[in-house]
């Protein structure tokens, strides 16, 4: 083997090693990191106490059943974007794959998706992009419903925003500066006029004709939305979906006297800020939303701090460790029965196989 073809294939190496670096290396360290500056100054005695006195786990138990329960409304909305591209599912398969997804986010951050594509397109001889295009389709249509809620709250309580900030200028001039940063919005046209400049300029390069053909199949899953039957199942889903997150969400309130006091003063629209934001902060890279989920559910819980005594950082990091810590607990259960029903299904499979 020449000098040449090793330093090549060396290099390539270290390429490899960067990519899976930034995909896995970058979430795993802002969990770390935002879960250590959460936890440096809190007394863990003390947060196992509150706890421990203080949580009605009743409504925990309410709060992970509808956690199930926006698993399969999920699996049910994607079944009719799949049934109208000519690839028929089970919503059992379906329903795995979605509890599969969210246990691999744990340990490989935004591969949940992809495992799950390549489970269903495999289990049912589909083409990988096509069904890749209908999870994007649906999770786009979750950006959408978070982006329209996000609108939606700074409508109902923005006032309480605004009131927060001005008591905390310093926070409020920092989001001014980077919404009006013309280095931002500069950045963001640049990469799409020089995107759009290589396609048109190189469109017989290999590469581009590799990625037009996936993206022939990308779109060819996320434009089913527009011309596919059951569309008003499909909105019913995407309802129930999100309003199972919500009214979970509110569960997890009533498990602790001071939260569910911030509901009774405040009314459900700061109940909503918390939803949003932290439904939001599940967009920073992360293992399965620990660390940025807390931080969002500590930062807004702080706007009502004031009118509800007692309602201290400790005890508000005391109340998001334990929802996420409970639901993180559920995904990897699901996970385990997800990935065992799997290996006994293929095992049966083979047996009937031979026989």
């Amino acid at each position: 083997m020449s000098h040449d073809t090793i330093s090549t294939e060396t290099n390539k190496e270290k390429r490899q090693l960067g990519t899976y670096l930034l995909k896995f290396g970058v979430p795993f360290v802002v969990s770390v990191g935002l879960c250590w500056l959460l936890f440096k100054n809190v007394d863990f005695g003390q947060m196992w106490h509150i706890i421990r006195t203080e949580c009605n786990f009743y409504w925990i138990g309410l709060n992970l059943l509808l956690n199930v329960l926006a698993h399969v409304w999920r699996a049910s909305r994607w079944k009719i974007q799949l049934d109208a591209l000519g690839i028929k599912v089970s919503l059992w398969q379906l329903t795995l794959s979605i509890f599969g997804t969210y246990a691999v986010n744990l340990v490989f951050p935004r591969l949940g998706e992809v495992w799950r594509t390549g489970y269903i397109s495999a289990r049912n001889s589909a083409s990988f992009t096509t069904v890749f295009g209908s999870m994007i389709a649906e999770r786009l249509a979750d950006m959408f419903t978070v982006a329209s809620l996000l609108l939606f709250t700074f409508i109902i309580a923005g006032h309480q925003l605004s009131a927060y900030l001005s008591q905390n200028p310093e926070k409020f001039n920092m989001v001014m500066d980077l919404i009006s940063s013309p280095v931002l919005w500069g950045g963001i046209v640049a990469v799409l006029v020089t995107v759009w400049w290589i396609f048109v300029k190189y469109p017989q390069n290999k590469v581009i004709s590799i990625v037009r053909r996936i993206w022939s199949g990308l779109w060819e899953g996320f434009a089913v939305i527009a011309k596919m039957p059951g569309k008003g199942r499909w909105l019913l889903f995407t309802g129930l979906l999100w309003g199972s997150y919500f009214t979970a969400l509110y569960c997890a309130f009533r498990a602790f006297p001071l939260t569910s006091e911030v509901i009774t003063v405040y009314g459900f629209g700061a109940l909503l800020v918390c939803f949003v934001m932290t439904s939001v902060s599940m967009g920073v890279p992360s293992n399965g939303g620990i660390g940025p989920w807390q931080w969002a559910m500590v930062f807004c819980l702080g706007f009502y701090a004031a009118g509800i005594p007692g309602l201290t950082t400790e005890y508000t990091v005391s109340f998001a460790n334990l929802v996420m810590g409970v639901e993180t607990l559920l995904s990897i259960i699901l996970g385990l029965f997800t990935f065992g029903w799997i290996a006994v299904e293929k095992r049966s499979s083979k047996t009937v196989s031979i026989k």
